[in-house]
């Protein structure tokens, strides 16, 4: 990342967890630039675009100001807990960017945002992922890359045509998406599972399904997974794009939230696929908020004239395409990313040090979890779920059965809470953990 990006990044987490208050004055640029180790001109850029997105403000001859904050209504009520939502922060969505962006696109693309469009997406947008995607290591050209409203409108594509492999089962982990399971269980698709648990998936099991089982395609979360949260490691995702390559399965691999990790070490399959077998799939909604309707659909050269064809006419907003392409241009993506990013990571270690204060009985197996949003909450064979799930609801606490990430007639179910840190406030997390761990110790006495 760029040092100015890594200044704003600091300053604007500083400004989030209270370390710098409205009306507050900035270092100095001369005194930021020995403390960030950087250039005057470096400091200056940052501080000139702060201003830009005013978060600060100049006095001549007196230096750079914190703004004070606006008072805005969110709707969320602060009195509850949300340990269940996945949608993003409604506190650090980037409104006054991406109205600047969506103002900008008006500005620049005029009537043409008026029309169908290129049922592929905008071409800007497309070139523009290019550059994007290589950040996480998938490397690909526009002509390769298909812009959809939302990943699920993707995914709904993706298991109703057909593959070059003539095969028609999907096969699918358990726990996994609950939005696309679903889907699959309503149009009475023909589905084959492997079982997933935070110490990842049984490779001998999955050359054996590959091999004898018909598989058209392998939908799996390699990074974040929902509902366990976890990752899988770079043996398992070398190994996965080699059978993928030896038995001709394609593999979806829905990356949704490819933003929130660290990328340093942290591929995705694609990176290791050698022979055009992998699907990749990004999401927007979860960095910036889920009324963008966005995705990316990476997709290999046999699979493009299908896909399209059983597509349809593109249904993402042309002007919503167009403001992303403006957002990621201008670097307010990459920023936003950095925020959210820490944010999200500082909450983990939030909840990881609740656990470890309340969870003194060891009723709770909680999965190492280090970013994203989501984290399991494994809870003992005896106690009743659903009843915790009712009682912690009364308490004003939310947190999401892990009952809802399988499907209907799978029996070999992990008992467990899947619990999302992107709504609850860093405040509220150790009061949310004790609640759980106090029911769950209820449970066990009913």
């Amino acid at each position: 990342m760029k040092k100015y990006l890594e200044i704003l990044a600091d300053i604007e987490q500083k400004r989030a967890v209270g370390e710098l208050r409205p009306g507050q004055k900035l270092p100095s640029v001369r005194q930021a630039a020995e403390l960030y180790g950087c250039s005057i001109s470096t400091v200056t850029r940052a501080y000139e675009e702060l201003e830009k997105r005013h978060a600060i403000y100049s006095i001549p001859q007196s230096g750079y100001y914190m703004v004070e904050d606006e008072e805005e209504d969110t709707g969320i009520d602060v009195r509850v807990i949300d340990f269940a939502s996945s949608s993003p922060d409604l506190n650090v969505f980037p409104y006054r960017d991406f109205q600047h962006c969506l103002n900008k696109a008006i500005d620049t693309y005029k009537y043409h945002l008026f029309t169908y469009g290129d049922s592929k997406g905008l071409a800007a947008l497309r070139e523009t992922l290019v550059k994007h995607l290589a950040d996480d290591q998938v490397f690909t050209k526009a002509q390769h890359i298909a812009v959809t409203s939302g990943i699920h409108q993707a995914l709904q594509t993706l298991a109703r045509m057909p593959f070059p492999n003539d095969r028609k089962t999907v096969l699918v982990e358990q726990p996994s998406y609950n939005l696309f399971l679903n889907f699959l269980e309503a149009e009475g698709l023909p589905v084959k599972i492997i079982a997933r648990t935070t110490d990842g998936i049984d490779l001998q099991q999955l050359e054996e399904l590959f091999r004898d089982g018909e598989i058209k395609c392998f939908y799996t979360m390699s990074r974040h997974h929902n509902p366990l949260g976890t990752s899988y490691d770079v043996k398992e995702k070398k190994t996965i794009a080699s059978l993928a390559a030896k038995y001709d399965v394609y593999v979806v691999e829905d990356d949704y939230m490819a933003d929130l990790g660290d990328r340093r070490g942290f591929e995705p399959i694609f990176a290791y696929d050698q022979s055009g077998h992998v699907v990749y799939l990004k999401s927007f909604s979860k960095i910036i908020f889920p009324g963008l309707r966005l995705g990316a659909v990476v997709l290999p050269e046999p699979l493009l004239d299908r896909f399209y064809t059983y597509n349809g006419q593109n249904g993402a907003a042309m002007l919503s395409q167009a403001a992303l392409d403006i957002y990621i241009k201008n670097g307010m993506y990459e920023r936003h990313r950095e925020k959210i990013f820490r944010q999200y990571e500082s909450r983990i270690e939030i909840l990881h040090d609740a656990v470890k204060r309340y969870n003194d009985a060891g009723l709770l197996e909680v999965a190492d979890v280090r970013s994203g949003v989501f984290t399991q909450f494994k809870v003992p064979l005896a106690v009743n779920l659903e009843r915790v799930v009712d009682r912690l609801k009364e308490r004003g606490v939310l947190v999401a059965s892990g009952k809802l990430f399988y499907l209907s007639d799978y029996l070999q179910r992990e008992k467990f809470l899947r619990i999302s840190i992107s709504r609850s406030q860093p405040e509220q997390i150790y009061e949310g953990v004790k609640a759980v761990i106090e029911e769950v110790k209820r449970g066990m006495k009913v």
